[in-house]
């Protein structure tokens, strides 16, 4: 099979300073970054003007109120960019795609979360206390799942990965995007250089050879929130190192190393174990597809 096409590829008439200064890859993504940067500001003006990042707002428009930082920036510069720059349409966020690459990863994520705790008990890490009937699953949902899986998504996959394979390789893609995207999470309440390490390896590549493979952001989307979801509101463990109130209350035991610590499951060598197997499966489809783009290819 041929490789699938490219999102966006520089005018083949554009001049010189034009394919410098606007369509390369650099270019590109400073400019998002800029974007990211001056919308997030004006969002957060908004947001405090409503009040719902102040002391007094409920859990619900504090939840609201990060929604709009993470969802509101990233999509909104990520459109412009497309439509401004690149000024074709956003295959990547068809909402065609929607039932099939978007449930999917959702099934997906959800699936790949459960044979992770699923292991860890079998191992007698993961321990079940109890239930927690009325935990407030709605801002978790919004923070975790929606606004982390498309906010995140979009940046790391729709502008680093894709971005950085149009110009260079897929293997600088995944490389680059994969470290940023662990190193983003090294900030993290309980995070280590391990955490980090665990995350670029298990969540970066995979989802960088998921859009990959798949071409569609809502594919990784999809795995992504409910991934988070799975991990907090349901089985009650920390979501890279934020605290959540789960569904099941439960704790985890054994070595940093096994349970992942106060970090959360994500920095188990069973979560790593279990994603490079995906990650190594999607791989293998990209490797028979001959997909993969070489470094210094013909443009």
């Amino acid at each position: 099979m041929q490789n699938p096409s490219l999102a966006f590829a520089t005018p083949a008439d554009a001049p010189r300073w034009l394919r410098w200064l606007v369509f390369s890859p650099a270019a590109r993504i400073v400019f998002f970054a800029a974007m990211l940067v001056g919308i997030g500001f004006l969002t957060h003006a908004v947001v405090a003007m409503l009040g719902w990042t102040a002391k007094t707002a409920t859990p619900l428009q504090h939840a609201l109120a990060t929604l709009s930082l993470q969802l509101l920036p990233a999509l909104i510069a990520y459109l412009i960019v497309v439509k401004l720059i690149e000024q074709r349409r956003v295959r990547e966020l068809s909402v065609r795609n929607l039932p099939t690459f978007g449930l999917g990863g959702l099934l997906i994520g959800a699936l790949l979360f459960s044979l992770v705790v699923g292991v860890l008990w079998l191992l007698g890490v993961y321990h079940v206390t109890g239930t927690n009937a009325h935990v407030d699953w709605l801002p978790q949902v919004l923070v975790a799942g929606i606004g982390a899986g498309i906010g995140e998504e979009i940046i790391a996959r729709g502008v680093l990965f894709r971005i950085v394979e149009e110009g260079l390789d897929t293997w600088s893609a995944l490389a680059i995007s994969a470290l940023l995207f662990g190193g983003a999470h090294i900030f993290n309440p309980g995070a280590t250089l391990w955490s980090s390490a665990a995350i670029s390896i298990e969540a970066g590549v995979m989802f960088g050879l998921l859009y990959h493979v798949t071409r569609s952001l809502w594919a990784c989307i999809g795995l992504h929130a409910a991934w988070n979801v799975m991990q907090g509101t349901i089985y009650g463990i920390p979501v890279s190192g934020g605290a959540v109130d789960g569904w099941l209350v439960s704790n985890r035991t054994g070595p940093v190393w096994l349970s992942g610590g106060v970090f959360g499951a994500e920095a188990s060598v069973v979560a790593l174990a279990v994603c490079s197997l995906l990650s190594l499966t999607l791989l293998a489809v990209a490797l028979r597809r001959g997909s993969i783009m070489p470094f210094r290819r013909t443009r």
